[in-house]
């Protein structure tokens, strides 16, 4: 019986036969967006991107830990990202007190980040799972 990888490994041999080539490793936005990595968040469709236009950096809770730092400060000292976009969302697992302080933090983290050349437009919002919606916090 097959397993779940082995149906995905399937895809992605169907997925040779419709490669139109490598997108620049450059995202073409020059945009790097932080989120979760809850299996409801599907990045690309909620901001209506395709390959190559963005970075996409997803862990547990979409915390600014000090990999996601490091990987924001490669992605813009080496891939020429110059805005970043933190996205936390409603239920969930990570269970914060207030989602909206919480995406709050992160912009603070991100804009104190010595290692990051631009923090100026560091942006938060929360991805609403019940609704589909996204919301910035201010």
């Amino acid at each position: 019986m097959p397993t779940q990888t082995d149906q995905l490994f399937a895809n992605a041999r169907a997925h040779e036969g419709r490669f139109e080539g490598p997108c620049s490793v450059i995202p073409s936005r020059h945009v790097a967006i932080v989120t979760c990595m809850d299996s409801r968040i599907d990045t690309f469709a909620i901001f209506g991107l395709e390959c190559g236009e963005a970075h996409i950096l997803r862990n547990a809770g979409g915390i600014i830990t000090d990999d996601v730092l490091r990987s924001l400060a490669l992605s813009q000292t080496l891939l020429q990202t110059r805005e970043i976009i933190l996205m936390h969302h409603t239920d969930c697992g990570m269970k914060f007190d207030d989602i909206d302080e919480a995406v709050r933090t992160a912009i603070r983290r991100v804009r104190e980040h010595p290692s990051l050349p631009h923090r100026d437009n560091v942006r938060g919002f929360v991805y609403e799972v019940e609704q589909g919606r996204v919301r910035e916090v201010t």
